[in-house]
This record gives C-alpha cells, sequence and structure tokens, in this order.
C-alpha cells in the first residue's frame, strides 16, 4: 500500500532497518502470510524519488541480513514492488519461493511488465495486485495473478461487489484488506473474499448494547481476581493448584528454554518464588484469554508481541517494574478479546490508574511503550519515541518479541 512504501537515507556506511509484519489470514482467522511494512529511513513520509533504491535494499536486509524466518517464521512474506524493480530484472536473481510480489496500483501496463510478471509468477513467486481498481487494461495482469487484494475502505458495498462479480471470472483468490470491524469481516466472507488483512481483530467495530458472553464474562471475572491488589501470593498458590489444566500448562511453559532455569519447576509455588507474583499473574491472564472461543490466534500473538515488546523496553530503560509494562501490552486487545469498548472493559477491572490510563489513552511511561509497540506494528515509524531508547535499537527489540511470541504460542496451542 502507498502509505506503507519505504524511503531511504543514502547516507553512505548508515544503514538503518525497521521492519514490521501485518497478519494476513484465511477464513478460519488462520495467519497464511504476512505482508512486510519497512522504511530505511526515520523520517515518516515516501520519498518516491529513492523509493526502488529502498525497495532492493530491503528484500536484502529483510530476507538476508535479518533472515525470513526470524521475521516470518514458516509463513509467507508479500511486499509492494514498484515498476522499475520489476523491470530490472533484480528479482530474477532471488530465488525465495515464499516472497510474493503485491504490484502497486497505478503501475503502467504494458507488453514488457506483463511478460515480465509472467516470468516472475513462473518462477515460482505469488503474484498479488494492490489497492485493485478495475479497469480493461488490468485483464492482462488479472490473468497473471494469484491473489488480488480489495482496498474495502476505498469501495462502498456495491462496488465491492460488483469487483467481486467481475473477478470471479478469473481464476484468483480474493484479499479483502483494510477490514476495521466484524460487520464488514462477515460481510467480505459471505462474499466470497478467500483472504482477510486489517485490524478487524485488533480494533472491533462494536455493537451498542452488546452483552459479553457467559463464558467471557468468567474471563473477565478471572482477569479482576489478578488484578486486584488485595489478591496475596497465597490466593493466587491456591487458585491455580485448584485448577489441573492451568497447573500443566504455566508449569510447561515455564519449564522451556527461554527462561534458562538449570532444574525442572514441578510446583505452583516455587514457580510463584522463582518468577515473583506478578509474572505470574501475567502468565496466568494469557492463559485465561487465549481459553476465549471465536478468537484468531493470532489476536493472542499480537497481545504477546506487545506486551514483551513494552516489556523489553523497560528493561532497556532500567525499569524495575517491567512486569507492568507487559501487563498494558497484553491486555490492549481485551477489546477485540471481549468485543467491548476498552472503557466499558476496564471498568469492571480493578486495575491501577497508569494501567488505565496508559489502555485508554496512552499516557505516561507505560502508554508511551504501548505507543511504540502500535507504532511498529503499523509502521509509524515516527512514533518510536521511548525514552531514551535509541532508533536502531527498535528494530532488535520488535524482533525479539516477535521470535519470543512465536515461541510462546507454540507452547501456548500444544499445552
Amino acid at each position: 500500500m502507498r502509505g506503507q512504501q519505504p524511503d531511504v537515507n543514502l547516507t553512505p556506511g548508515i544503514t538503518k532497518i525497521f521492519v514490521g509484519r501485518q497478519p494476513i489470514c484465511n477464513k478460519q482467522l488462520e495467519v497464511v502470510a504476512y505482508e512486510l511494512l519497512f522504511r530505511s529511513s526515520e523520517a515518516n513520509y515516501a520519498d518516491f524519488k529513492d523509493e526502488n533504491c529502498a525497495t532492493s535494499q530491503i528484500i536484502v536486509n529483510a530476507f538476508i541480513d535479518i533472515g525470513l524466518d526470524r521475521i516470518v517464521n514458516d509463513k509467507n512474506a508479500y511486499i509492494n514492488i514498484t515498476h522499475d524493480i520489476i523491470m530490472d530484472g533484480h528479482l530474477t536473481e532471488f530465488d525465495e519461493r515464499r516472497l510474493g510480489l503485491e504490484i502497486l496500483e497505478g503501475v503502467p501496463v504494458d507488453d514488457e511488465l506483463v511478460d515480465a510478471v509472467r516470468s516472475l509468477s513462473q518462477r515460482g513467486h505469488t503474484i498479488l495486485l494492490d489497492d485493485f481498481i478495475f479497469h480493461e487494461d488490468l485483464i492482462p495482469l488479472v490473468e497473471i495473478a494469484d491473489i488480488i487484494k480489495i482496498d474495502v475502505l476505498q469501495l462502498d458495498n456495491e462496488a465491492i461487489e460488483e469487483h467481486v462479480a467481475i473477478l470471479r471470472k478469473h481464476d484468483v483468490e480474493l484479499l479483502a484488506e483494510k477490514v476495521e470491524g466484524p460487520e464488514m469481516f462477515e460481510f467480505c466472507k459471505n462474499l466470497g473474499f478467500d483472504y482477510f488483512q486489517g485490524y478487524f481483530f485488533c480494533k472491533p467495530k462494536v455493537i451498542c448494547g452488546k452483552r459479553i458472553p457467559e463464558g467471557r464474562l468468567a474471563i473477565v471475572q478471572l482477569l479482576a481476581k489478578l488484578q486486584d491488589p488485595k489478591t496475596e501470593f497465597s490466593d493466587l498458590e491456591g487458585f491455580i493448584s485448584k485448577d489441573v489444566s492451568m497447573s500443566y500448562r504455566l508449569l510447561r511453559i515455564i519449564n522451556t528454554a527461554q527462561y534458562g532455569l538449570n532444574r525442572r519447576v514441578d510446583s505452583i509455588k516455587e514457580a510463584l518464588v522463582i518468577l515473583g507474583f506478578r509474572a505470574i499473574r501475567n502468565w496466568i491472564s494469557l492463559l485465561s484469554m487465549s481459553n476465549i472461543d471465536g478468537k484468531p490466534h493470532e489476536l493472542m500473538v499480537v497481545a504477546m508481541v506487545r506486551g514483551r515488546m513494552c516489556e523489553l523496553l523497560a528493561q532497556k530503560t532500567g525499569r524495575r517494574d517491567h512486569d507492568s509494562f507487559f501487563t498494558v501490552g497484553l491486555l490492549s486487545v481485551l477489546d477485540a478479546l471481549l468485543d467491548q469498548p476498552m472503557d466499558r472493559v476496564l471498568k469492571s477491572l480493578p486495575i491501577s490508574k497508569e494501567i488505565n490510563t496508559a489502555l485508554l489513552d496512552h499516557v505516561g511511561p507505560l502508554g508511551e511503550a504501548l505507543t511504540c509497540a502500535l507504532a511498529y506494528e503499523r509502521g509509524d515509524w515516527d512514533k518510536l519515541v521511548f525514552d531514551r531508547v535509541r532508533r536502531d535499537s527498535y528494530t532488535k527489540i520488535y524482533l525479539d518479541s516477535v521470535r519470543w511470541a512465536d515461541d510462546v504460542g507454540e507452547e501456548l496451542k500444544a499445552a
């Protein structure tokens, strides 16, 4: 998408890399790929004069220097690609079949471009047409493309239906991008879209008067108990010990390699002593939230990435209350999990004023850390400002958070 195109700082000897990722889900809300969001300078605008150089540089940095597995695990990666990059033939030397190429809207279509795109398709690359608006001149590309992305914010419902009717005559899959609410998700799914991209699982559009289902209400009540400052060490130990499934899953995670413990932890009491009250409370919150039915697993991965990134930012600046930073990131998806406005959800939770204002208004150190996590997630690089953290540190913090969340996410699914 053009608003996320890379600009570049060509100062000799200086290379700064920013790589974010946005999930692309299927109808079952399973992640099938990620679109990579990036820039190579700190400015938050696209320097189109240097766009081709920046795109080439980022391909090398993201796929070679950082490593594709580190960014997207075992999923495919999609990137925006320019007319010049296609025609220059650089991609024919790039033997990575998991790289999907998103051809931007407005690219002039001629026989040479069509031949070049067909060649890339034959090499095994997934071909996507981005921000697609139908025009007869685009039919040669439509016949080659694997996936066509339709910006559902750019078109009204009638226009979306017309596009689907036209494109269903061709052998392509359809991706609805910028889906921001469950109503649009259901509308597009019913029309037959195959894939979905946007913030629909992070920022759901709420239907007024909708009640929290009983199962989810129980989760809210549990979170309230966990966040209640009156809850003591012994209360927490007793609660976990009575839940065999919770105990098993918690001990399984604590004994993973990420904690680097030199001996096995076999009791909840021992886990509490080693990790501390607040860390265990966060883990129980995470396990409880992961039990909510009807929500994509990726939503929990998002919660963990945000939580871990906030925590690492706090640790990097020497803050002792880094568990509270993790809590803010973790709870930032509650509105999506419960299909309720955040202010309404928080009224049910006896959380501190600092966490409350951080979640609602993004103010204070906790809110500033959350702002950074959200900014990196969305590619808003100019908002990466937290205390004394250097600009070139955010990429490593984010990628470390992604790797940690992916590892824990696999443990959650297996536990």
